[in-house]
């Protein structure tokens, strides 16, 4: 039985344990949240060391790493660099996007290494598949992709990106919207590709049950994916964008009702006062689906430091109840993100998780600054840097200028609140 088909039950997992010990809440409100398909826990049961997290409402913002080759680059000793780095720096899910190299070796390595959910495209390697073996993406098969995903399942991925909203219809939305950048998306591209070239309809909406065969079977939690998302502020939460939400609210209503876990990405890029919006119109649309978003990134000037413009909207969308932040690296949009550009990616979704907890409410979220101002109070450097979201960092950076006393080299004997200590006798509250 599935995780879901487990809730349904009333039968509390031991993923669902694991989950609500890490998080701080009763195992009963993880299943109940896991029932409703609010929560999703991505475990497929060939991933063996894993350790799984819950992703949803009333859950810590959860942050993903994506990592992978491509056909310019590939190393599979740089890619579980960055799987280490990734998990290292608090990453809760890492994406395999490998497009070069020996995709399936570099998928199972990455596995076996990870102890945290790991999540694919299985479109790529299947239309990559199709070029070498039929000569071109447009000729790949309706078994061709299937079997495509079914390697992915079976070698223990336990979150698959699948764009079953790429329909017919969201492709004559796009058509007479005009877009400035058309499709971004690399999966919805094959799709689009090769649905306008055999005249069909897209194959994972019209097999949907068979997708969702092979999904219960492992227990895969499918990560409904924005094929139409727009690629840059001027095409944001246009007609093409919200046909593809409305079929995709349709399919998370059939992927509960098959004991298939279900959560649903979206954008992208958003202008600040479209991020709530966004979240809301997916809570609506989609039921509660956990919402998986790239940034949201809020502008598209920032060329190498979208880290910075990705945690931006991250924060907000997290304030407003979007589930899981997908990282944006200050590469993006320029090069492959090597394992420093990774880290910086993590750093900063972590910090919009955590910025949109605070206003979410939850659970410890408020009291994690807390003891971090506490101890800033009471000038406690260790205790600040095993607080901070980087203690390396966090150590190496107070470290790099000789202080004369207890304060930082900032503010060196005129520190604030020294002086107010000192003079006032204020002491730094308990925690």
């Amino acid at each position: 039985m599935t995780q879901l088909e487990l809730a349904r039950e009333g039968v509390i997992s031991p993923q669902m344990e694991l989950v609500a010990r890490d998080e701080g809440v009763d195992a009963e409100f993880v299943r109940k949240g896991v029932a409703d398909g609010t929560i999703v826990i991505p475990a497929n049961i060939n991933h063996r060391n894993l350790v799984p997290c819950g992703i949803g409402q009333g859950l810590k913002t959860k942050v993903n790493a994506n990592i992978g080759t491509s056909s310019d680059f590939c190393s599979l000793d740089v890619e579980l660099e960055k799987l280490k780095v990734a998990v290292e720096t608090g990453a809760d899910a890492v994406m395999d996007l490998s497009t070069g190299g020996d995709i399936s070796a570099i998928r199972q390595a990455i596995i076996d290494a990870s102890s945290v959910a790991i999540g694919t495209v299985p479109i790529y390697q299947a239309a990559i598949s199709a070029v070498d073996s039929r000569g071109a993406i447009v000729k790949m098969t309706v078994d061709d992709l299937f079997a495509g995903i079914e390697e992915h399942i079976r070698d223990g991925v336990d979150f698959i990106t699948v764009h079953c909203g790429v329909t017919q219809q969201a492709i004559s939305k796009l058509k007479e919207q005009g877009r400035v950048a058309d499709v971004v998306s690399r999966g919805g591209a094959f799709l689009i590709g090769w649905m306008l070239h055999n005249e069909r309809e897209n194959p994972l909406y019209e097999y949907y049950d068979r997708l969702l065969e092979m999904a219960r079977e492992f227990d895969v939690t499918l990560s409904l994916g924005d094929g139409m998302r727009p690629g840059c502020i001027a095409d944001a939460t246009d007609r093409a964008q919200v046909e593809e939400l409305l079929a995709i609210g349709e399919l998370v209503a059939r992927a509960r009702r098959a004991g298939v876990q279900a959560m649903v990405e979206g954008p992208g890029h958003l202008p600040l006062d479209q991020v709530e919006a966004n979240v809301r119109l997916e809570k609506s649309v989609c039921k509660g689906a956990p919402f998986y978003v790239l940034g949201p990134l809020v502008t598209d000037v920032a060329a190498g430091y979208d880290h910075i413009t990705g945690a931006i909207g991250g924060a907000i969308a997290a304030a407003f109840g979007t589930d899981f932040l997908c990282y944006v690296t200050p590469s993006e949009h320029l090069s492959l993100p090597d394992p420093e550009d990774v880290r910086q990616g993590v750093i900063a979704s972590r910090i919009a998780a955590h910025a949109g907890d605070i206003v979410k409410g939850v659970k410890g979220a408020r009291d994690w600054d807390r003891k971090m101002s506490v101890a800033r109070k009471n000038l406690d450097w260790e205790e600040q840097a095993r607080l901070s979201l980087d203690p390396a960092r966090s150590r190496r950076v107070h470290g790099q200028h000789t202080s004369t006393g207890a304060a930082c080299s900032m503010c060196g004997d005129f520190c604030a609140m020294e002086l107010v200590e000192n003079y006032l006798g204020v002491k730094a509250p308990r925690c």
